[in-house]
């Protein structure tokens, strides 16, 4: 019963942060070290829940990318939204590739770990008051069709979510919104891109720690991938208009502050 329990906490905390720009990485692992879990048993558990979270992103925009799908052959339009996409994902993926053992080995070692999620967060915070603050009057108004030249460089944006506590969607969004992407367009955008690099990472995170799956209980695994499921569909679905009516600012105060209280709760220990 504690296992299940577990499994439904960690659920809800991935499938709450993935697609909100708090990180979802940071919160996951430490919600891991407040609970005091042992690494072996639910790394491969909170690497797998991920899907859950992608696959939320496809049922709610299953409409969009079966109309790619199925358009690729006859329609130019979905041709370039796919090569949009594509050429966004790259730089995570060769920065990635080129980074992750680094970022394993040092960044996310347990002395690493809690002060540099803490640091970010907070980091990340401020840049959102101060750039939301300075963003330029937007100029592309539908995340479905931005230039090639947007879509590379907000690919570049994601990137800087390699380092522990950076969030992804915050990276692109508010990159989105400094490159004159309107917000709620760029969160869309956000959303598509989320699909090929989650599961890209998700898919060479597995293959790297598939000698973990073992430690990982099938009915835990099962448990957390339907509530991550659960909880980030209503996240995706409510997203974008949270953000259109009330910016990024909400959670550049909430990185602060839980920033804040990380760096507290590590100076008692």
């Amino acid at each position: 019963m504690h296992d299940i329990v577990t499994s439904i906490l960690l659920g809800i905390v991935e499938g709450l942060t993935e697609f909100l720009p708090v990180s979802s990485t940071g919160h996951l692992l430490v919600t891991e070290r407040l609970l005091g879990l042992p690494d072996n048993q639910w790394e491969a558990f909170t690497i797998v829940i991920q899907f859950g979270a992608i696959l939320s992103v496809v049922a709610v925009y299953w409409r969009k990318f079966w109309g790619v799908l199925v358009g690729l052959p006859t329609s130019r339009e979905a041709r370039t939204f796919a090569i949009n996409v594509i050429v966004a994902f790259l730089p995570a993926a060769v920065f990635g590739a080129l980074l992750i053992k680094y970022i394993n080995g040092y960044l996310l070692q347990p002395t690493f770990a809690m002060p540099v999620i803490a640091t970010t967060w907070i980091a990340g915070g401020v840049l959102i008051l101060i750039l939301e603050r300075i963003a330029p009057k937007p100029r592309h108004l539908d995340g479905d069709h931005l230039p090639l030249s947007k879509a590379l460089q907000i690919g570049f944006c994601q990137s800087l979510a390699i380092l522990p506590g950076v969030s992804r969607s915050g990276a692109t969004i508010l990159g989105g919104e400094l490159l004159g992407v309107e917000r709620k367009a760029a969160a869309a955008f956000t959303f598509y891109l989320a699909v090929p690099t989650m599961f890209g990472a998700t898919v060479f995170e597995l293959y790297k720690k598939w000698d973990l799956m073992s430690a990982a209980g099938g009915t835990d695994i099962a448990v957390g991938f339907v509530v991550s499921f659960l909880v980030a569909y209503v996240v995706v679905k409510t997203f974008i208009a949270f953000v259109g009516r009330y910016g990024l600012k909400p959670f550049g105060w909430y990185r602060i502050a839980s920033g804040l209280a990380l760096i507290a709760y590590l100076l008692t220990r």
